[in-house]
């Protein structure tokens, strides 16, 4: 695809971004909710709790990713978690993921952290474009969440 620019998000970029957040969450099954996410995505930006790279096209979003510092205790390094990943439907299987991971990649290297980590449902097809990009699969550990 040509002409799309991966940019940082800040609270001016919000309009440009929302509507894409939303896609997002009802990708996953949530009702779309414009003004919860727009004061959602405000609170990460403004708290600098959330990094968002946006992929741009001719003005409009068409994929974000959204990195969320975290630390290891073991290694005493800073990682990131890649929480979401998303392209719009017009614009999948054109590079766009590649490009959203290759730039949150680049960040880890430019800052000296450990790395990424994500999680992703067993059947996402996306799996291969990880392993492509040099992600490893954690066969060694189990994952638990409490709610």
């Amino acid at each position: 695809m040509k002409n799309i620019k991966i940019i940082t998000a800040d609270i001016n970029l919000l309009d440009l971004l929302v509507p894409l957040f939303d896609q997002y969450r009802v990708f996953y099954k949530m009702a779309s909710d414009i003004e919860a996410a727009k004061i959602f995505l405000s609170e990460r930006i403004t708290k600098e709790e959330s990094i968002v790279y946006i992929a741009v096209q001719d003005g409009g979003a068409i994929g974000f990713t959204q990195l969320y510092p975290s630390f290891s205790s073991v290694s005493m390094q800073r990682s990131y978690i890649l929480n979401d990943l998303y392209v719009s439907d017009q614009a999948r299987n054109k590079g766009i993921a590649s490009m959203l991971l290759t730039h949150a990649q680049d960040l880890c290297k430019r800052q000296g952290y450990k790395g990424l980590a994500l999680e992703t449902a067993m059947d996402n097809p996306a799996q291969h474009l990880y392993e492509k990009l040099g992600w490893t699969k954690d066969t060694e550990h189990f994952h638990y969440f409490w709610s």
